[in-house]
C-alpha cells in the first residue's frame, strides 16, 4: 500500500513539474560596460524630457494645440537615442529661467517630432 502511495505522489509530482516547468530555457549575456552606460544615459535623457512636458504650462500649451501630453510622453518614450539626443540638445540650449519663448520651443520640437512620426497632424494647414 506504502509503494501504491508513492508511485501516486511521484506521478503527481512529474506531472506538476511538467505543467508548471518553464517552456524555453532562460537566455543571460554579458552586458558590455558602453551597453549599460547606454541604458543609463537613455534613462536619464528620457526622465529630464519627461520632467518638461510634466510641467504645468508645457501640458497646458500642449493641450492648447490638441495634443494629449500622455501621448506626447508615449511617443517621446518611443524615440530612438539619436532622437532623443536631438531634443535633449534643444533642451539644454533653452534658458534656464524656463522663458515662455524656451517652453514654446520644446513645445515645437515635440510637436515636430510627433508630426514626422504621424502620431499627430498639427501642421496640416501650414
Amino acid at each position: 500500500m506504502i509503494d501504491r502511495f508513492n508511485r501516486s505522489v511521484l506521478q503527481l509530482v512529474i506531472i506538476a513539474l511538467a505543467v508548471c516547468a518553464p517552456l524555453a530555457p532562460a537566455q543571460a549575456g554579458i552586458v558590455g560596460t558602453d551597453t549599460a552606460i547606454a541604458m543609463s544615459e537613455r534613462a536619464e535623457a528620457l526622465a529630464r524630457i519627461n520632467a518638461v512636458l510634466m510641467r504645468d504650462d508645457v501640458r497646458g500649451q500642449l493641450e492648447a494645440l490638441g495634443v494629449n501630453p500622455l501621448d506626447a510622453a508615449e511617443r517621446v518614450a518611443a524615440l530612438t537615442d539619436s532622437e532623443l539626443a536631438e531634443i535633449e540638445a534643444r533642451l539644454g540650449e533653452l534658458p534656464a529661467g524656463g522663458s515662455v519663448l524656451g517652453v514654446l520651443g520644446v513645445v515645437l520640437v515635440v510637436l515636430l517630432v510627433l508630426e514626422v512620426l504621424g502620431v499627430i497632424n498639427v501642421f496640416t494647414g501650414v
